[in-house]
């Protein structure tokens, strides 16, 4: 938990994800889409990729992708971020974390 810790210190929007996963892309495009710029670690691409997404599942995030921080805190995966937006909530998260400007 350490190393996913650090991976989303000082980044207002981090995504971790698996290239083959339909469910990250929707995630990566809808944020993507308000003029955020996620850091996205790919776990099938990265070194330790199976540690992190092991750690990520320790977190309670199941399924382990896609998997969405906004400013370092834990917002789960695509239900989580699904439901917040749905409640008008993900954008004001977004500029709370620097990640978007209106």
């Amino acid at each position: 938990m350490e190393m996913v810790t650090r991976m989303v210190a000082d980044r207002p929007v981090v995504i971790f994800s698996r290239t083959t996963c339909c469910m990250s892309h929707t995630i990566k495009t809808l944020i993507s889409g308000f003029g955020a710029n996620p850091t996205v670690y790919e776990l099938d691409e990265v070194p330790y990729g199976g540690q992190i997404e092991r750690a990520l599942q320790q977190m309670g995030c199941k399924p382990s992708v896609p998997v969405v921080f906004i400013g370092q805190q834990l917002i789960g995966g695509p239900n989580q971020v699904m439901s917040l937006q749905v409640k008008n909530q993900l954008v004001p998260l977004l500029i709370r974390a620097g990640a978007i400007w209106l």
